[in-house]
């Protein structure tokens, strides 16, 4: 069984940054891919950052040049680097490991974006 504990949400006001991490039980990790979502009140859940096993990256259009995703397979660690942070930045961040043994999901971890 795999768990993702979520981490590094909080308040922020506009233009600040915060940094969230997720790590990751279990030892599926470096063969799995890695992605953050987030999801605002009364919208559907979106895909933000992934990253892949190879390092590759690929991001949403509205989070380009100002997110940056990273992993740690040393230490089962996924990451997500926010600057530059707007109100509509504002939800609650997730983490999934999707690999060959399966699909997982963290908690969440909620992320304010507000003066």
């Amino acid at each position: 069984q795999v768990h993702l504990v979520e981490s590094g949400g909080g308040l922020v006001q506009p233009g600040g940054s915060l940094r969230l991490s997720c790590a990751a039980s279990g030892s599926v990790f470096s063969g799995a891919a890695m992605y953050w979502y987030r999801q605002a009140p009364g919208k559907q859940r979106e895909l933000v950052a992934l990253i892949t096993t190879g390092g590759i990256t690929n991001y949403d259009d509205s989070v380009k040049g100002r997110f940056t995703i990273s992993r740690d397979n040393a230490k089962n660690m996924v990451s997500l680097q926010m600057n530059s942070l707007k109100p509509e930045d504002t939800a609650v961040y997730y983490c999934r490991l999707f690999s060959a043994r399966g699909d997982y999901w963290g908690q969440g971890t909620q992320v304010t974006v507000s003066s």
